[in-house]
């Protein structure tokens, strides 16, 4: 027998809505497409809520629940699109992209500083040697 029945009845509840919430955060709103299920006013994603409590009330996992609306709505409806396949360009692009730029700034700064050093930019020996003879016959006329 609890001391206090009435707070051990009021923590399920509150324990379920964290559960449902938490769930309902990772599905993406179908009306809205830019916010969660927890987070959006749409009547569509008040009852798409409903239906992840009913679903968490009958003991269904986070994964069998997230498993039953990418059946309904495709992939798409999850915020976190999974790690696999196509989608894995999603997670490994961004950090390709900042190496690549990381080499790029490497070398601008390189350059810069390489420039810099000398006190003139570098030249191409070609060009140099153009210049030089095209000087060479303006002075000799």
């Amino acid at each position: 027998m609890s001391l206090l029945p009435g707070f051990a009845r009021a923590a399920a509840p509150a324990d379920l809505e964290d559960r449902v919430r938490e769930i309902a955060s990772e599905i993406r709103c179908v009306v809205c497409q830019n916010l969660s299920v927890a987070d959006s006013p749409s009547d569509l994603a008040k009852e798409m809520r409903s239906l992840v409590r009913e679903l968490v009330q009958q003991g269904k996992s986070p994964k069998e629940i997230q498993d039953y609306f990418v059946s309904r709505y495709g992939e798409f409806v999850l915020l976190s699109p999974p790690k696999r396949g196509f989608n894995l360009l999603v997670w490994v692009l961004p950090f390709l992209a900042i190496g690549v730029g990381a080499g790029v700034m490497y070398l601008v700064v390189r350059r810069w500083t390489e420039s810099s050093m000398t006190g003139r930019p570098p030249v191409d020996p070609a060009y140099a040697e153009r210049v030089r003879r095209e000087l060479e016959e303006r002075e000799g006329r």
